[in-house]
């Protein structure tokens, strides 16, 4: 294979991609991404990629030119199934949000897992390794048969917090239901943080219910932390019962920003005092909504990249907490117009 890997991306997350690539110092390969005339989805690489260790970035989720969740998804596996074709050397999936991810098992009868049938999908496709970032539940690991690395947003979020002094006996790290409890934990551990729980019970789907707090909140600011945010209803709630509890403000951090329907609305409307989110998700006009906060991911993803393509370990990124700043490539190459064929 090449020394250098290639970069290429489908329209989900542009920006986040030629981020990643402009901090390995490459370029984003040219392809084209697009659709027929009868919506179906059209892929053409358009440069010489045999050999090459060929990376493709991209979120399953909703992209800023208005395709939805499942035109990602199926970009994503044409983009792989081309390089396959291609005779690309290996074919990693860099995908920062992995959609589905909530559908990893069966809670009532005649539903499917979507999460396993995606990894099923991107195996077929061509797909020889996974990265991505904070699963919804780390498990889905085990839906697939090739090498997959769950990076983790933890080091970035923590460290945002930290600088905005929301560290060691002036907060409470709350965990936003039970299954969440171990991240909320990590996050404790590295913020030299006590803990918290909310109960909570859903009567429907993307509805919920607090219950009860399990943890002492008074007198602290609370800092819920969550994997993703969709309808923000949970946390709007959950905010509620906190300062109800005696908090003095409550800060909300997550990895993924879904912000479905009207979540952007809700969150505004809420007692949160700000939300602090990654850019695996793209959303529109952030800056608009100043109690949003979004952070960049891309030195976590590119610093994996590079491991991945110098054979090194990317575990060791996070055994200090702290992602290592991105090693030069050896001879990167030149960049060049990125203008589709």
């Amino acid at each position: 294979m090449s020394q250098n890997p290639l970069i290429f991306r489908g329209n989900s997350n542009p920006a986040l991609a030629e981020e990643i690539a402009k901090r390995l110092k490459l370029h984003v390969g040219k392809a084209l991404v697009d659709q027929f005339r009868n919506e179906e989805t059209r892929i053409e690489i358009g440069e010489n990629v045999r050999g090459s260790e060929a990376f493709v970035v991209q979120s399953i989720c909703k992209a800023p030119n208005g395709n939805g969740v499942n035109d990602a998804l199926m970009e994503l596996i044409l983009m792989i199934d081309a390089l396959r074709r291609a005779s690309a050397g290996r074919i990693t999936a860099v995908v920062p949000y992995y959609g589905y991810a909530k559908q990893d098992k069966k809670s009532k009868g005649r539903e499917p897992i979507s999460a396993k049938v995606v990894a099923n999908l991107l195996q077929v496709a061509g797909a020889e390794r996974i990265v991505t970032l904070d699963l919804h539940a780390a498990q889905i690991q085990g839906f697939f048969d090739i090498p997959v690395d769950n990076l983790e947003a933890r080091p970035t979020l923590c460290n945002y917090l930290k600088k905005e002094g929301l560290c060691d006996d002036a907060i409470v790290v709350v965990s936003p239901d039970a299954g969440g409890v171990h991240r909320a934990e990590l996050f404790a551990k590295r913020l030299n943080s006590s803990l918290a729980i909310v109960f909570k019970r859903r009567p429907e789907p993307d509805v919920s219910e607090v219950t009860d707090i399990v943890g002492h909140v008074k007198g602290k600011i609370a800092v819920i932390v969550d994997d993703m945010i969709s309808t923000g209803g949970t946390l709007a709630k959950a905010a509620e019962a906190i300062l109800a509890r005696g908090a003095t403000k409550v800060y909300t951090v997550a990895t993924h920003g879904i912000f479905a329907g009207e979540a952007i609305g809700v969150l505004e409307r809420s007692d949160i005092e700000r939300v602090i989110i990654t850019n695996t998700i793209p959303v529109d006009r952030l800056e608009d909504h100043p109690k949003f906060v979004q952070l960049s991911i891309a030195q976590t993803l590119a610093d994996a990249i590079n491991r991945i393509t110098t054979n090194r370990s990317i575990s060791e990124l996070f055994i200090e907490g702290e992602p290592a700043v991105a090693d030069a490539l050896p001879a990167p190459v030149e960049p060049v117009p990125t203008a589709p064929v």
